[in-house]
């Protein structure tokens, strides 16, 4: 990994020599890699329905150019996700991949796709290692570093004046920088802290700790469909007004409808909300909800920006993708409206972008809904990019 950072003006200059692939030089081959099966499928269709919603948009054609895309189920496995990546770079010889919605995905893909100088644009993951260290210029986030929305939520509960905490999260590597995050801007008191394991369906022993503990509050970041099991019994528990619940992307536009009112008044944040008052956030609601009758999530907004980002930079250098370098530029300059509003690149290529608390709460309609309550952090940068040998 070092020594692709360190010869990477070389690599480039040898990589721009060689033939491209024989295709089609007007056609754009992107590859999407998501967990399609299984209990957590709903989560990387979200993604997916937000990607091709950008896509259907401009006609089909990215930047102009027509777009052949691939869906590829990675089924939650780190061993298959590390397979369809090679196959995406060495056989189908694709321009973009894109997608993959879990850190344990990414981490198996993420090697095998910028080694072969491929751009990926990340949707979702972003593990702490490759916002630092192993960042690379062949990749890009439209979501966020994986500490950024954990650390506004830890703003968030300092605001409320909450003096004691319990912490729980997923065991891996999401589940860690989670609660890193949180603790980077939190200054109370963190009475314990746990890490189930990832999938764990069960969490009774968990919330009885929690129950015994002088916490005043609990923070939480339980993967995937089990959350709404996590929730559910720490509702039963009888602790939601005891020790009120604060999360992150367990209680969501996802989530809601098998949740119900035991949702109501529960508080996160979040980079992106459907109510964010923006003229594109507006347009972009409305035609996810026209064209898939369902109201889109965070993992939509990213999939869709996404496609937003992938469009402009293809338009900037007039459709020449075999030009690697001045893509990774057109990329960099994120040069194209955010449903977020503000956006832009730090050097590690992750977003620097505002953070906004949130709560549960019901319309007009009686439909619940994840309403912005507020800026919590403005133009936050991740805590990794000086570790990023980019500049």
């Amino acid at each position: 990994m070092r020594t692709r950072i360190v010869m990477l003006a070389a690599v480039a200059a040898l990589v721009a020599a060689l033939p491209a692939p024989s295709r089609a030089a007007d056609t754009l081959k992107i590859g999407f890699i998501g967990t399609f099966s299984g209990p957590s499928a709903v989560l990387p269709q979200n993604l997916y329905d937000g990607f091709m919603l950008g896509v259907d948009q401009v006609g089909g054609k990215l930047g102009g150019l027509k777009t052949e895309i691939s869906k590829n189920d990675v089924q939650f496995k780190p061993d298959i996700a590390h397979q369809v990546a090679e196959r995406l770079v060495k056989s189908d010889h694709v321009d973009i991949v894109t997608g993959i919605l879990f850190s344990n995905i990414m981490m198996a893909a993420y090697d095998t796709i910028v080694d072969s100088h491929t751009i990926l644009i990340g949707s979702n993951a972003g593990p702490s290692p490759i916002a630092g260290k192993d960042c690379s210029p062949y990749f890009f986030s439209t979501s966020w570093q994986n500490d950024q929305p954990h650390a506004a939520v830890g703003k968030f509960v300092q605001e409320q004046g909450v003096k004691r905490v319990f912490l729980v999260a997923s065991n891996y590597r999401a589940g860690q920088d989670a609660l890193a995050g949180f603790k980077s801007q939190y200054k109370g008191e963190i009475v314990g802290e746990l890490y189930p394991a990832l999938g764990q369906q069960d969490y009774s022993a968990e919330i009885a700790q929690i129950a015994a503990s002088k916490a005043d509050a609990t923070y939480a970041f339980i993967a995937g469909s089990p959350a709404v099991n996590f929730v559910r019994q720490y509702a039963d528990a009888g602790l939601m007004k005891r020790k009120p619940l604060y999360s992150a992307f367990m209680i969501y536009e996802v989530t809601l409808p098998q949740l119900g009112d035991v949702a109501l008044g529960t508080r996160s944040a979040a980079s992106w909300t459907p109510d964010l008052d923006n003229p594109q956030n507006r347009a972009f609601v409305a035609a996810f909800r026209q064209k898939y009758h369902y109201m889109p999530s965070l993992y939509a907004a990213q999939g869709y920006d996404s496609a937003r980002l992938i469009d402009a930079a293809i338009h900037q250098i007039h459709g020449k993708i075999a030009d690697k370098q001045a893509l990774i530029a057109a990329l960099d300059k994120a040069d194209f409206q955010s449903v977020r509003g503000a956006f832009r690149y730090n050097s590690n290529h992750f977003p620097i972008q505002n953070f906004y608390g949130t709560e549960i709460e019901k319309d007009k309609s009686g439909m619940l809904y994840v309403h912005d309550k507020g800026l919590i952090l403005r133009d936050y940068a991740d805590s990794y990019a000086h570790l990023c040998p980019m500049k």
